[in-house]
């Protein structure tokens, strides 16, 4: 995809002048002294990261993390990753008294800007109701709907085939997710399988690893995924297995409606749809398998 030169603009109508706005709203990257910037938009948002949510995506693509200031004041954030040539746009977060200026307009165009100058061929995202109409100005499209399950988790009985996370089968993970989303996400599976308090589990068939999936601690409640599995039995199972790990506490899955075994298991399991998300994209279409994605990393909601 060729760098935009002219952005679509905003139907946005601000009461101030261009030259007045521009001087008003001023991007910057993010550090790490921002991050209880960060972690007040969350709580504000109802949003499920953590301070090590965050970190993570510092580290993931720290000169893709964004910081709007309005007059010199801290307002908005945006952060995006680059997975060879997918690229994603997350977590765009405006104060609320600080909303309807274009503050998140601005964010987006920035973020697109940064990914096409680094080589981004798509760019994808997760939007809630909100924000989707904001990115249909810049060209993004629907691909599929997602919804995000919550309930208490409760015990289940444990297949004998789902097993902790073996190092030596973290490899195996990697590339059944490659296939599965159609981006190498290795240095996000990397950390997440390897450096972080997540627990991870797989299901190994007849002919190698068959799927994954992985929980971790959220601000509000456990977050199940990235979860993978190319046989149904596999998934379920090992949702199963996550779930009984978070025994007693809340829970989030956030599952892609094209796979209707894993929303059967959602409902199945006594977890209600809190709210639904759009997967769009902007630029080259990305070949992947929503029917065999289990649950979605999470984080990277716009």
């Amino acid at each position: 995809m060729a760098p935009h030169t002219n952005f679509p603009r905003s139907s946005f109508q601000s009461p101030v002048s261009s030259f007045q706005f521009h001087k008003m709203l001023q991007l910057r990257l993010m550090t790490a002294a921002d991050l209880p910037l960060a972690l007040q938009l969350t709580q504000q948002a109802g949003w499920n990261q953590t301070k090590a949510d965050w970190r993570r995506f510092l580290l993931l693509h720290p000169q893709g993390c964004f910081v709007a200031q309005w007059e010199g004041q801290p307002v908005g954030t945006a952060t995006t990753f680059l997975f060879g040539k997918v690229a994603w746009i997350a977590t765009v977060l405006v104060d609320e008294p600080f909303r309807r200026r274009g503050v998140g307009t601005r964010l987006v165009e920035h973020a697109l800007s940064h990914l096409e100058d680094h080589g981004a061929a798509t760019v994808r995202l997760d939007a809630t109701e909100f924000g989707q109409p904001i990115y249909e100005q810049f060209d993004f499209r629907p691909e599929y709907d997602l919804a995000r399950f919550e309930g208490r988790a409760g015990e289940r009985p444990v297949d004998e085939k789902v097993q902790i996370l073996a190092p030596d089968l973290i490899e195996a993970a990697i590339e059944l997710d490659r296939r599965v989303t159609g981006t190498d996400r290795r240095c996000l599976l990397e950390h997440l399988l390897g450096k972080e308090a997540a627990k991870a589990w797989t299901s190994v068939g007849e002919n190698g690893l068959i799927g994954y999936a992985t929980v971790r601690r959220g601000r509000r409640a456990r977050q199940i995924g990235p979860a993978a599995a190319n046989v149904s039995d596999a998934g379920a199972a090992l949702l199963d297995r996550a779930m009984s790990r978070c025994k007693g506490e809340t829970v989030f899955a956030d599952i892609p409606l094209d796979n209707r075994a894993a929303v059967e298991w959602a409902k199945d399991r006594g977890l209600r749809v809190q709210r639904r998300f759009v997967r769009m994209s902007r630029g080259e279409r990305v070949f992947d398998h929503p029917h065999q994605i289990w649950a979605t990393s999470g984080p990277e909601k716009g």
